[in-house]
């Protein structure tokens, strides 16, 4: 099988380059995985992209799978960078709506493949792959248990009703961000990603009333339109 166009032109190297950046070769190779998957990233693909001999890239790398677990990491700890406002935000809903927006904006950017890397790269995969599908699966629910922190801290602040089903919610955000890779992935836009997202949103609890509120002569909080 011929090589993609893409690596057509890389000459492989011969053993490793003196100026070799191991963060820019693990940063080449996430793009690479996230563009064509798991199986579709061949090792030519890699050693070629990384300018390595396939001695040099087993001393630095061990193996492909060991790669693609330093990739999808790299990865993470990228795409998840702006988790940290998510969880200091003041309001739950806000910062719900505000990940989703930028998640939007993030799998559509033209600078980078489209969608998301753990969502799409490690998936379908034969028995022989299990370790793979099950790391990726593993970030997954890392990204759903910080989901699911950020709306137990919503309940505990009194801006989610007490019987929020928290893991439920998580779980439904999580396919919401899921299936906005997939529709990214598809050719969707950041315009048609941000229509899903206010979607979503509408499947957001009610806020229970503010009992410090005073109410009017109808027994009704001030201030809040019937």
């Amino acid at each position: 099988m011929s090589e993609p166009k893409q690596t057509k032109s890389l000459k492989r190297g011969r053993g490793r380059p003196k100026s070799f950046d191991r963060t820019a070769a693990i940063q080449l190779a996430m793009e690479l995985f996230w563009d064509r998957g798991y199986e579709g990233t061949t090792f030519d693909d890699l050693i070629g992209a990384m300018k390595l001999s396939p001695s040099s890239f087993y001393h630095e790398f061990g193996s492909k799978e060991r790669l693609y677990r330093e990739a999808a990491d790299y990865y993470l700890n990228m795409s998840t960078s702006y988790l940290r406002g998510f969880s200091s935000h003041r309001d739950t809903r806000a910062a719900f709506e505000a990940l989703i927006e930028e998640a939007a904006a993030f799998f559509t950017n033209d600078a980078s493949p489209a969608g998301c890397m753990i969502s799409l790269a490690g998936t379908q995969l034969p028995p022989h792959l299990r370790s793979v599908a099950d790391y990726t699966k593993s970030l997954r629910k890392l990204f759903e248990q910080a989901l699911a922190k950020r709306l137990r801290k919503g309940v505990s602040d009194g801006n989610l009703p007490s019987g929020t089903n928290v893991k439920e919610l998580a779980a439904y955000f999580g396919t919401i961000f899921r299936g906005m890779a997939v529709q990214a992935r598809d050719g969707a836009s950041r315009k048609q990603l941000l229509a899903i997202c206010r979607v979503a949103m509408r499947a957001w609890p009610s806020r229970p009333p503010d009992s410090n509120h005073k109410t009017d002569h109808k027994g009704r909080p001030r201030g809040v339109i019937s």
